[in-house]
């Protein structure tokens, strides 16, 4: 009788060691190169029929897959309603002629002042001169030279007039609106404001607590 169970005791002990040496093998085998294709239980999530870009659909009448968007359809984050901000518009008069807005949206101060001034000496000065006088370093190689930002014409824009021209573009110059962001454009305008201003200075734009020093 002790003997049997000796054993089954024994044969018990064997199998669990056969079964833990064969989990033992496998977890070794994991991540091994194999030419085998793995088992997909559930396969209809990892091969999914569709369309890809520019190909020709069996579904639609003019066999293309690419849809044209339903009207008015707009990308998420590009609404943009605020028309005073995304285009420096108002809207139009009654005869049809854009009311730029005046002056600008945002908030003047020296950050922004500096960082206008950082993009108009990269998008703008080449042509436009550092001091705004239309005498950069492209016309003193032969372009037309661009009106001077200290003449009355220009002082007296609109800040949103100067948007549209930035956005889209006027005569000579081309639109700048890929290369400048909305939020640069404003402050491109609200150093060119100032620029103007220490252009055409008096002794009233002085500081009181400055003026002995200028006598």
């Amino acid at each position: 009788m002790n003997k049997m169970i000796c054993h089954s005791v024994s044969g018990i002990f064997v199998l669990k060691t056969l079964f833990i040496l064969l989990l033992m093998s496998s977890g070794c085998y994991r991540g091994r190169p194999s030419e085998k294709p793995p088992i997909h239980v559930n396969p209809n999530m990892d091969n999914q029929e569709k369309y890809t870009v520019q190909s020709e659909s069996q579904f639609f009448a003019d066999k293309s897959s690419m849809r044209t968007p339903v009207a008015g359809t707009i990308s998420r984050g590009n609404l943009k309603e605020d028309t005073a901000y995304y285009a420096g518009k108002r809207g139009k008069d009654k005869d049809g002629n854009d009311v730029f807005i005046h002056p600008s949206p945002v908030t003047i101060n020296m950050d922004l002042l500096n960082r206008g001034q950082e993009r108009f000496n990269i998008y703008c000065s080449v042509c436009h001169g550092k001091t705004g006088e239309g005498n950069g370093i492209v016309v003193q190689r032969g372009l037309l030279p661009p009106p001077t930002f200290h003449d009355d014409r220009l002082r007296s824009k609109e800040d949103g007039y100067l948007f549209d021209v930035i956005t889209n573009g006027k005569g000579n110059m081309s639109s700048y609106k890929h290369q400048v962001s909305v939020e640069d454009r404003w402050a491109i305008i609200g150093y060119l404001r100032a620029l103007q201003r220490s252009q055409n200075a008096s002794a009233k734009d002085v500081p009181e607590m400055n003026k002995k020093s200028l006598q």
